[in-house]
């Protein structure tokens, strides 16, 4: 047969139970506050101070300046609408490049006025340069609306339209988009890109613009 225990069960009193419960709180209490201090504010310090150190040019948000004058970022797209200028990809972010507003359109591709807007840009652009497929980027609004790069191909795909405006050769157009061309990070991730602005600013050095409403 076996033997049952009749060892009694230890039993808390209330002053135990009282003394438990207390130091359950203290020690979240004061888990609370070092996870606040050190995840909260002493990690983000620390990360926005290296930043600053080590790459203070894209922590102060990767500004573009001319004449002492900050006139853009190289992460943000603008509009370009003179036939001077590099055009970029299409915007849907407030009313177009606003970068309070960032974001796409969110229209399904079955939808009828998705499909008129990228039809009617697509007629525009093809009547510009005739005869030449037009590049898909150029009739497409990116996620955020504020896309700074366009592809290569759309780059030189506008190089006729801007040489013929500015009265410049294509080869001299086309040798400053290669110029500007940035190839896949660490060489296979991405895509080749050209950043818009850094192209049209650069494009200014090839000859002083006389049109007003260029912008």
């Amino acid at each position: 047969m076996h033997s049952l225990s009749t060892a009694p069960v230890p039993v808390m009193d209330a002053t135990q139970t009282k003394s438990q419960t207390h130091s359950l709180w203290r020690t979240s209490i004061l888990y609370t506050l070092i996870a606040t201090v050190v995840f909260g504010l002493g990690y983000p310090l620390l990360v926005t101070l290296l930043a600053g150190a080590l790459f203070p040019h894209k922590a102060d948000g990767s500004l573009i300046l001319k004449d002492g004058q900050v006139i853009g970022s190289e992460l943000l797209s603008q509009s370009f609408t003179s036939d001077r200028y590099f055009h970029p990809r299409p915007s849907a972010a407030g009313n177009g490049y606003d970068p309070t507003s960032s974001g796409g359109s969110n229209l399904a591709q079955s939808n009828a006025k998705l499909v008129q807007r990228i039809q009617g840009d697509i007629d525009k652009l093809a009547a510009a340069n005739p005869g030449k497929p037009v590049p898909i980027d150029l009739v497409t609004t990116s996620g955020s609306g504020l896309d700074p790069d366009i592809t290569p191909d759309g780059a030189l795909y506008q190089a006729p339209r801007v040489a013929r405006a500015r009265g410049l050769s294509e080869d001299r157009v086309r040798t400053l988009i290669e110029k500007h061309i940035t190839g896949r990070q660490l060489g296979f991730l991405g895509e080749p890109r050209v950043n818009v602005l850094e192209l049209n600013l650069d494009l200014d050095t090839l000859g002083v613009v006389s049109d007003s409403t260029a912008k």
